[in-house]
């Protein structure tokens, strides 16, 4: 008989209502990037778009806990910006604002499958909004606030997936046990926010050479707590040919924990620090239905 296939639920990128839109004119989009469901079924896994529940065409009783108890894992999309308000700063520029409502929707869906105990994957704007789900803040502009004479243009719009820098692993760490011998790699860059305080609880595995931007977090206490790990770079974005960091022992890394997961008996749901129990679903419910 072979091998059961992995369940993979994939967090929703948001296109929200607009009455200027020829095609789905003031209908709610939600979508998932393909080539990040392409990269996780490359290893066999099944993907499944988790939906949000709520909002002014909601029916039924179907919950983002029940997705966490029936998937084996969660991977966090990259997008739009983090709203600073999610971390407790107003923006300050327009430009920053960010979505409000996706984070309220990216903060329950964590909180339900890390109650669940089910392995959490972050992709760019996906680390960030894990650093913030757990109590840890963003530089809302990296150029403006990130003090360093040698900072780099970690977001160019023409060369986009092709924008690249280097990083330095930290050696002993979880992301440098997967690249044995590896001290220092390329990787892409399409972000311009980032990492300022990390959350509690997290390590930093990698930094960007030379202005020391934080490029990777993990979760420390595998062992006692479920897997949670995340990269600013985009690994399903890797082309042949760039010289890039290789994208398999990454992948592989989580779909393994997916796997030890299956293994282990669920312990009574715990909330993160910071946040009370099932706080970021009722904040979302409650603002989209403000909004109808």
């Amino acid at each position: 008989m072979p091998p059961k296939r992995l369940k993979i639920g994939l967090s929703a990128c948001f296109s929200h209502a607009d009455p200027s839109r020829s095609l789905f004119t003031n209908k709610t989009l939600q979508y998932v990037e393909q080539s990040i469901a392409h990269w996780l079924m490359s290893a066999g896994a099944m993907v499944v778009m988790v939906p949000c529940p709520t909002g002014e065409t909601a029916r039924g009783d179907v919950k983002l806990s029940h997705y966490a108890q029936w998937l084996d894992g969660v991977v966090m999309h990259g997008g739009s910006d983090v709203w600073p308000g999610s971390y407790g700063e107003e923006p300050l520029r327009e430009a920053w604002l960010g979505d409000r409502i996706r984070d309220l929707y990216d903060l329950a869906l964590v909180e339900a499958f890390e109650q669940a105990g089910k392995p959490i994957f972050g992709v760019c704007r996906g680390l960030q909004l894990i650093n913030v789900a757990f109590g840890g803040t963003l530089y809302q502009d990296i150029e403006t606030q990130h003090a360093h004479p040698q900072t780099l243009n970690h977001r160019d719009a023409v060369s986009y997936d092709q924008n690249f820098h280097e990083i330095d692993l930290v050696q002993s760490s979880g992301l440098a046990r997967l690249y044995p011998g590896v001290l220092r790699a390329r990787v892409n860059s399409i972000h311009h926010q980032a990492v300022k305080d990390l959350a509690p609880g997290f390590e930093i595995e990698a930094w960007s050479i030379p202005d020391r931007v934080p490029e990777a977090i993990r979760r420390r206490g595998a062992a006692r707590k479920s897997y949670i790990a995340a990269t600013q770079w985009h690994p399903e974005f890797r082309k042949e040919g760039t010289h890039t960091l290789d994208d398999r022992p990454l992948l592989m890394d989580f779909l393994n924990a997916c796997t030890a997961a299956q293994h282990v008996l669920p312990e009574p749901r715990r909330s993160m620090p910071g946040h009370i129990r099932d706080r970021a679903a009722r904040l979302l419910r409650q603002a989209l239905l403000r909004r109808r």
